[in-house]
């Protein structure tokens, strides 16, 4: 809990913002915190070009305001997380907090929030508890359980009856388990094992055998972004794929920035996940072009749409307010709203400020000499499982 002597501080530092010169009322400061160094960077990379691409593309200003960004990284350090977020409430005067790569780093500013009375758009983080702890947090990245419920559905109707689940063994890997163990028996599978796996350091080699060894129809994995290629790569070393062991997964283990770098291996594995570099949109191609243009090529991911979209949600909730930056206004301007992004459409649940969006299944094909994610399949508008009506 924050130090009464913090938040005094805080309520001073805050007050006294009204004091400051009349041209700063024409500023609106979103602070985006993100792990921009040590093992999550690749998040925080990714975030960061998705806030660019949207203000390159849509300008700088909204409601007659100019926003301005400011970014700190916290390592992916749970108290460096709430520790910037007071910073930049208390000494920068932000309206709204934006990032949050992990579970952690999102509940450690659940309490700050509620002090503060601003929105915190998640762009990242997935585990459906954190909704929970602030009223003040909005989400357009995805609820975990989203994307293996489609996943489920399509394995069944593909004859595909006996499964081996394998995730990693930390609060995403438990919800997406879930999801998928919940619909797959609902629709008559059958749950031959599920397997979990460290999150620090993973061998996966022994698990796999685990697998091979239940003869199941399929495995469906889930493995944090960045950790697909060491998977895939001795998926295919234990022989799962020669003993006609389906793989099926979520979108994290063929996260569309390393597909390439994962190679041959990738080429057939089906996915669920909500964004896809190849989808087919102009709103996409556009994103893609400017962020390829401003990152020496870099292929955005489903964190990189994350960023872009929170910057639209920021803008139009300012928009709705007519540039008032009240914090609970802010929140309930960004209830109900829905737009076509890069990933295609969505929007926010009022009751739960949580996202809502199409999963779409995708088969990793080669196209114009590059791998990708190709969408086949459509499932609209998914809400996550856990706290759907």
């Amino acid at each position: 809990m924050l130090t009464r002597r913090v938040l005094l501080a805080a309520g001073v530092a805050l007050a006294s913002l009204s004091l400051t010169p009349a041209y700063a009322e024409d500023i609106v400061k979103i602070g985006l915190i993100l792990p921009m160094t040590g093992p999550f960077a690749s998040t925080g990379r990714q975030v960061e070009a998705g806030v660019k691409a949207y203000i390159a593309l849509n300008g700088d200003s909204a409601a007659g305001k100019k926003i301005e960004i400011v970014l700190r990284d916290d390592g992916g350090v749970a108290d460096q997380t709430r520790r910037i977020a007071q910073e930049l409430v208390v000494n920068e005067g932000v309206s709204m907090l934006a990032g949050f790569g992990l579970t952690p780093l999102a509940m450690s500013v659940a309490p700050v929030l509620n002090q503060a009375k601003i929105p915190a758009i998640i762009t990242s983080a997935t585990t459906s508890a954190i909704m929970k702890q602030s009223d003040y947090f909005v989400r357009v990245s995805m609820a975990g359980p989203q994307s293996p419920v489609p996943v489920a559905t399509w394995a069944v109707e593909n004859g595909l009856k006996r499964v081996v689940t394998l995730v990693t063994d930390y609060g995403p890997g438990h919800d997406i388990e879930k999801g998928f163990t919940d619909q797959f028996k609902k629709q008559g599978g059958e749950i031959v094992e599920a397997v979990r796996v460290p999150l620090q350091n993973p061998d996966f080699a022994p698990f796999l055998q685990r697998v091979r060894d239940a003869k199941p129809d399929a495995v469906f994995v889930f493995v944090p972004s960045g950790v697909g290629s060491l998977f895939m790569k001795q998926f295919v070393e234990r022989g799962l794929a020669e003993a006609g062991i389906k793989l099926i997964a979520t979108g994290d283990v063929t996260d569309d920035d390393l597909l390439n770098g994962i190679g041959e291996v990738a080429k057939g594995v089906i996915t669920g996940h909500f964004y896809s570099a190849n989808h087919d949109s102009p709103e996409n191609q556009a994103f893609v072009a400017e962020v390829k243009k401003s990152n020496d090529g870099m292929r955005p991911n489903f964190m990189s749409v994350g960023g872009y979209d929170a910057m639209h949600l920021a803008y139009a909730a300012l928009e709705k307010t007519g540039g008032d930056t009240d914090g609970t206004k802010l929140v309930e301007a960004m209830k109900g709203m829905e737009w076509t992004s890069p990933r295609g459409p969505i929007s926010i649940d009022p009751a739960t400020r949580d996202i809502i969006q199409d999963i779409y299944m995708r088969e990793v094909k080669q196209v114009d000499g590059e791998l990708y994610n190709v969408e086949f399949a459509t499932y609209p508008k998914v809400r996550d499982p856990n706290v759907a009506p």
